[in-house]
């Protein structure tokens, strides 16, 4: 006759063959570390965004008399705001018309530029193909900071400093873009695609439109928003490249009123409205642009 031992359930997994969840408990609290890590991170970003949010309430004497994320009821947010439109005859929205035309003028010329040498990089073989693709990925370990002074010298034999084109120009051409677009390429365009369209008498530009731009648009739009933002906060090229504050993007026209000038007091309330504002454009392309991402990179090709 069998007999059944009753475990009792504090004694279950801790000893035993039955000793499985000592390690269980274990993991889980191996789990803990890369949790702490990602809240912290999380922090790290959100903290500062908070805190223009917070500081965007209050008047410049709170800046400075108030604890740091504690909301200002005085009505101080609406204030900063309307400053900040009328402020130089409305000047803020001129930037920020300005930042747009550089964005989004840049950036979408030089998804077009980084996706075609990309893919042409990935899925074609030509004589020099793999010296050119090590220039690029070498460029990309140059300092854009460097290139800054001789890019000016170089406009301004051309009389073209001074314009829009003197601040797009120069970002249109990103290494880390076009090697981004040839790693993703190699893994998402297969060639048998490319040869069926071939065989349907498709040119090879009307395959790279029809087919691989489809293919590799997770990486397109990556390359879209990495190059939106960076010419978007892009502060030191239209720092020397312009000097009509027509032209000013947002970074450099704030940055211009930060300066005290002619005894004037620095207008920090009105910075901190104008970067809450500047933050609202990125936002939205984000949530507006993440349902292109997609986890596989054959996803494409199949639904195809």
């Amino acid at each position: 006759m069998t007999t059944a031992t009753a475990t009792r359930p504090d004694q279950a997994g801790t000893t035993g063959r039955s000793g499985a969840r000592a390690p269980l408990r274990t993991r889980s609290g191996l789990h803990i570390v890369p949790t702490l890590i990602l809240v912290v991170g999380a922090l790290y970003c959100v903290l500062p965004v908070l805190w223009i949010l917070i500081a965007s309430t209050k008047t410049n004497d709170e800046l400075f008399s108030t604890p740091s994320f504690v909301p200002s009821f005085s009505g101080g947010f609406w204030t900063n705001m309307q400053a900040l439109f009328t402020y130089n005859n409305g000047i803020f929205g001129r930037w920020a018309l300005n930042s747009v035309i550089y964005a989004v003028g840049g950036g979408l010329l030089s998804t077009v530029i980084a996706g075609a040498a990309g893919y042409a990089l990935g899925k074609y073989t030509f004589t020099g193909s793999k010296w050119i693709f090590r220039t690029i990925v070498a460029a990309v370990l140059l300092p854009q900071i460097m290139l800054a002074i001789p890019q000016f010298l170089l406009l301004a034999k051309f009389g073209m400093t001074n314009t829009y084109a003197s601040v797009i120009l120069p970002q249109l051409v990103s290494p880390f873009a076009i090697y981004l677009c040839k790693i993703y390429a190699e893994a998402s365009v297969p060639d048998e695609i490319m040869e069926a369209a071939r065989i349907d008498g498709g040119s090879e530009w009307r395959i790279f439109w029809s087919v691989g731009s489809r293919l590799m648009m997770p990486a397109l739009v990556t390359v879209f928003l990495l190059q939106f933002i960076g010419i978007w906060n892009n502060f030191l090229l239209p720092f020397v490249m312009i000097n009509n504050d027509q032209l000013y993007p947002l970074t450099l026209g704030l940055y211009g009123l930060m300066i005290i000038t002619g005894g004037q007091a620095a207008q920090y309330s009105i910075v901190i409205a104008g970067v809450l504002v500047s933050i609202v454009p990125l936002a939205i392309l984000f949530l507006s642009l993440q349902r292109y991402w997609k986890i596989d990179l054959i996803s494409g090709g199949v639904k195809l």
